[in-house]
C-alpha cells in the first residue's frame, strides 16, 4: 500500500469531539480512505485512491455511516494507475476528481493550471496530509465566510463549525495546494477553497485557479438555474435544462457584473420551492468569476466556480502564496426554499460583520431622483426638514457635490466640495441637517476617474489604459489603476478625508462602469495579467481599512445599481443597492432573484415617485411601500413635491417599517408564488424564528375579470397553532392555513398589494 496512508489526522488540541468520533462533524475513516463532512442534513464524502488521488464520493442528504468508496469505480476497468499505468489517461478523464489538473490527461475543464518556467502547462496534485480543527481560519486579504469568538464560546461548538484541510502536492513542481472545507452545521453549507505554496525553487505562473468542482454522475435530466440580467434588470431567474458540453455563467467585466452573477445551481426536473434537489454555489469574489456545468462523454457532470482564467495570471516566486477566494456550497432535498433559508442564515450570521446586522436600519432619503445634478444647500435642506416631518431619519447627498460635478462628464477624483453648490461647505450642511433630526449620508465614487478632472491632468498614468490605443470610456470615465499603492491611497484618503470633516454616518459606494482596456503603467510586463485581481484586492483592502477608521459607519455598495450585489461586497457592507430600477413592479422580478440567495436585510430598496423614471409606470403608492418594505426601505423622490396625502402616506408607511423590520431582518423567507411565472400575481411571507408571527405580501400586478379569491398556501407556520389575521379579523390553525390556503379577494385595480400579518394566539 502507499506511503499515504502512515498519514494520519492533526486533530487541533481545542478540537471536544477527539474522544468522541462519531459525534463529530468531519471525520476520517482510516480503513476506508474517505472523508465525511456533515452539516445538520446533509453529507460530502471524499475519498482517497493508493496514488493519493482526491476523489468526489458523494455530496446529499445526510448519511449515518460512513461508506461508498465504491462508487470511484477503482475496482472497474481503467483501474486506478497503480494497477493499469497503460490508461492512465483514460484514468483521468473518468475519474471524479475533487479538484481536477489541467495539462497531464483529464481533457475536461481543470481548476488547477499552472505552467513552469520551461513554458510547460501541467500539474498534478496528490494527498500528502490532512488537518481537522473547530473553526475556521481567515482567508487573507479575502472576503471570506467566519465564526466568531461569541459563536465558539459555546458547549456544542465544536460541532457547529469544523474544517478540513487536505494538504497535497506536486513535487515535480515544488508546489503544495491546500485544498480547505468548512462545514457550518446548523446553516447546512459547506464552504470551499484552495491555496497554492509555492515551495519549490521556480518561478511559476497560475493560469487557472478554481476554487471548487462537484464530479457527480449524470443520473438526472437536470437543469441549471442561473441569475442573469442586465443594468434595471438584474438577477431575473433563469432554468434551463443541461445536455453534453459547457454551459455557464461568467463575468470578464472586471466585477460580477449586471449581466450575470457568481451564482449557479444544479436542480432535478420539477424543482419547486418545497419539493426537488439542488446543488448550488455561489463564489464569495467581486471580480471575474466562471460557473460552469459540462456533461462529459462518460455520463459525468463537472460542475465548476473560481476566478475567470480571462486576462488571469499570477506570477508565483519561490515562497509565496496564492489563496483563491472561498465559494459556497448549499444542498436541499427539499427544492429551492430550503435552500433559500440555508443560504439566508449562513449569509447572516457568518459573512455580515457590521454593527448594523442585527439592529434597526435608518430610513433613508436619497436625492438623486428629486434633483440629479441641480441642487443647492437650500433645496436639500427643504428636502431633508420635510422628509423629518415624514418620519424618515437619514438624509442621503447623491452624486455633483464635488468639483465641477455639474452633469456626468467631469470630476471624477476630484473629491473636494463644490462650495458654489452647498454655500458655507460641507461641515455646515452635515450639522444643518443634523440640526432638523436627520442623519447624514455622502455619495462616493472612488474608483473612478474623469478625463476632464484635475487627477486626470496631474496623473494620467494612473487610468486604466493600453499605451499608444485612445482608451474606451464609459459614461465618460475611466477606471483608476488601484494596481498602483500609491492611486490605491488616493482613493482611500479621497473618502476618509471627507469623512474626518464632519458626523456623516452612512456612505454609498458607487462604480459606474465596468474594466476594459487593460494595462498599467505600474505593472511590469510579467504582472500584467495580475491587473484586474489585484484591482478587486485593493478594493477589499480600501473598504476593510473604511470600516475599521469608521467602525459606526453603515456602507451600502453599489455599482450602477445592482452591478456588483454578490457575497465579496457583503462582507464589508449589510446591505447593497439592488438596482437603479426602483419601479415596484419591475422591482417584483429583480428582488425575487435577489432574495432567492440573499437576506432581506441586505437588499437596498426605495419607494420612488411616479410616473417611475425608469419605466413611466404609475403604480400606488401603497404598493411601493409594500414592495420596498421587502428591503432595507427608504425613499428616492422630492418630498417636497409630494402632496399632504402622499406625505401622510409615508408616515403611514415610517411607522409600518418599525413595525415589521425585527421579523423582516430576521425572519424565515418563503416565495410563495411568483409574478414572473404566473403573470398576474406576486406572494411571498416572512415568519419569525419561533413561528409566533408572520407578514405575507401579496400583490396583484394584473387584474382579471370574473375572478373569485385567489387561494395562497402560505409556509413556515406551526400547524399546531392558531393564528390571528389582521387583514380578515379570523382566527386560523396553521394547518389550515398551510394545506388548505389563505382566499385572497377584494383586490380592484392594477398593480394593488395588501399585507396580511398573522399572530398567534
Amino acid at each position: 500500500m502507499s506511503h499515504i496512508w502512515s498519514n494520519y489526522c492533526k486533530i487541533n488540541h481545542r478540537d471536544p469531539w477527539r474522544k468522541g468520533v462519531k459525534n463529530r462533524m468531519i471525520i476520517y475513516d482510516e480503513k476506508q480512505h474517505i472523508f465525511q463532512l456533515n452539516t445538520k442534513s446533509t453529507s460530502y464524502m471524499i475519498g482517497i485512491t493508493p496514488e493519493g488521488y482526491l476523489g468526489y464520493i458523494y455530496y446529499g442528504e445526510r448519511l449515518q455511516h460512513i461508506d461508498g468508496g465504491y462508487l470511484l469505480r477503482t475496482e472497474e476497468y481503467p483501474y486506478t494507475p497503480e494497477r493499469n499505468k497503460r490508461e492512465k489517461c483514460v484514468f483521468l478523464e473518468s475519474f471524479p476528481m475533487e479538484l481536477p489538473t489541467g495539462g497531464i490527461g483529464d481533457f475536461r475543464e481543470s481548476c488547477l493550471d499552472i505552467r513552469d518556467e520551461h513554458g510547460c502547462l501541467g500539474t498534478e496534485i496528490l494527498y500528502k496530509e490532512h488537518r481537522i480543527y473547530s473553526g475556521k481560519t481567515p482567508l487573507e486579504g479575502l472576503p471570506a465566510s467566519f465564526v466568531t469568538a461569541s459563536q465558539m464560546d459555546t458547549e456544542d461548538a465544536g460541532t457547529a463549525v469544523q474544517t478540513l484541510e487536505l494538504i497535497c502536492q506536486d513535487r515535480v513542481l515544488g508546489v503544495e495546494v491546500v485544498l480547505s472545507y468548512t462545514a457550518f452545521e446548523r446553516e447546512d453549507v459547506i464552504t470551499r477553497s484552495v491555496r497554492v505554496d509555492n515551495r519549490g525553487e521556480q518561478t511559476l505562473t497560475i493560469e487557472k485557479i478554481y476554487s471548487a468542482c462537484l464530479d457527480m454522475d449524470y443520473e438526472e435530466d437536470y437543469e441549471l438555474l442561473t441569475l442573469p440580467g442586465a443594468w434595471a434588470r438584474e438577477r431575473r431567474i433563469q432554468r434551463r435544462r443541461i445536455g453534453y458540453g459547457r454551459q455557464s455563467a461568467a463575468s470578464i467585466r472586471g466585477e460580477s457584473g449586471h449581466q450575470e452573477h457568481p451564482f449557479i445551481a444544479l436542480v432535478t426536473p420539477g424543482t419547486t420551492q418545497t419539493q426537488g434537489d439542488v446543488y448550488a454555489m455561489h463564489f464569495v469574489y467581486s471580480g471575474n468569476f466562471l460557473g460552469q456545468v459540462e456533461v462529459s462523454q462518460h455520463d459525468m457532470i463537472r460542475m465548476t466556480m473560481g476566478i475567470h482564467s480571462y486576462e488571469f495570471g499570477w506570477k508565483l516566486t519561490p515562497g509565496q502564496s496564492f489563496q483563491a477566494p472561498e465559494v459556497v456550497l448549499a444542498y436541499s432535498s427539499e427544492g429551492l426554499g430550503k435552500m433559500t433559508r440555508s443560504l439566508h442564515d449562513f449569509y447572516r450570521e457568518h459573512l455580515i460583520r457590521s454593527r448594523y446586522k442585527n439592529t434597526e436600519r435608518p430610513i433613508l432619503i436619497n436625492n438623486w431622483e428629486a434633483t440629479y445634478f441641480d441642487f443647492t444647500t437650500e433645496k436639500l435642506l427643504d428636502i431633508a426638514q420635510t422628509a423629518k416631518d415624514c418620519g424618515i431619519e437619514l438624509f442621503v447627498m447623491d452624486d455633483g457635490w464635488f468639483g465641477r460635478r455639474n452633469n456626468d462628464e467631469s470630476s471624477l477624483g476630484d473629491w473636494y466640495v463644490n462650495e458654489a453648490k452647498l454655500t458655507g461647505g460641507l461641515k455646515y450642511l452635515v450639522d444643518s441637517i443634523n440640526k432638523i433630526g436627520l442623519k447624514f449620508g455622502i455619495w462616493f465614487e472612488p474608483e473612478m476617474i474623469s478625463p476632464d478632472s484635475d487627477l486626470f491632468r496631474a496623473h494620467p498614468d494612473w487610468m486604466i489604459q493600453i499605451p499608444g490605443r485612445e482608451p474606451t470610456l464609459s459614461r465618460a470615465q475611466g477606471v483608476l489603476d488601484l494596481s498602483n499603492p500609491e492611486v490605491e491611497e488616493y482613493a482611500y484618503e479621497s473618502v476618509a478625508r471627507i469623512l474626518r470633516s464632519a458626523p456623516i454616518m452612512y456612505v454609498k459606494w458607487d462604480m459606474n462602469r465596468q474594466l476594459s482596456d487593460l494595462g498599467s503603467a505600474y505593472l511590469s510586463k510579467e504582472h500584467g495579467q495580475e491587473l484586474l485581481h489585484r484591482y478587486v484586492l485593493a478594493v477589499y483592502r480600501m473598504q476593510e481599512r473604511l470600516i475599521t477608521e469608521f467602525p459606526d459607519l453603515l456602507l451600502e455598495n453599489c455599482s450602477g445599481g445592482g452591478g456588483r450585489f454578490d457575497p465579496g461586497m457583503l462582507y464589508y457592507s449589510p446591505q447593497i443597492w439592488c438596482s437603479d430600477d426602483t419601479d415596484a413592479v419591475e422591482r417584483l422580478g429583480i428582488q425575487e432573484g435577489t432574495a432567492l440567495i440573499y437576506p432581506l436585510s441586505t437588499i437596498g430598496a426605495h419607494v420612488s415617485v411616479c410616473p417611475n423614471h425608469t419605466v413611466g409606470r404609475n403604480t400606488p403608492f401603497v404598493t411601493r411601500g409594500h414592495v420596498a418594505l421587502a428591503g432595507t426601505f427608504g425613499y428616492e423622490l422630492d418630498v417636497t413635491k409630494l402632496s399632504e396625502e402622499e406625505k401622510a402616506l409615508i408616515r403611514d408607511q415610517t411607522e409600518m417599517y418599525h413595525t415589521y423590520q425585527l421579523l423582516i431582518r430576521n425572519g424565515d423567507y418563503y416565495r410563495l408564488a411568483s409574478y414572473a411565472e404566473n403573470h398576474y400575481y406576486d406572494a411571498y411571507m416572512v415568519v419569525s424564528k419561533d413561528q409566533k408571527e408572520a407578514l405575507m405580501t401579496f400583490v396583484q400586478v394584473l387584474a382579471e375579470p370574473n375572478r373569485r379569491s385567489r387561494k395562497v398556501h402560505l409556509q413556515g407556520l406551526d400547524p399546531e397553532a392558531v393564528y390571528y389575521c389582521d387583514v380578515t379579523q379570523r382566527e386560523y390553525t396553521g394547518e389550515i392555513l398551510m394545506k388548505g390556503g389563505l382566499l385572497i379577494g377584494d383586490l380592484w385595480g392594477d398593480a394593488v398589494s395588501r399585507l396580511y400579518h398573522f399572530e398567534k394566539r
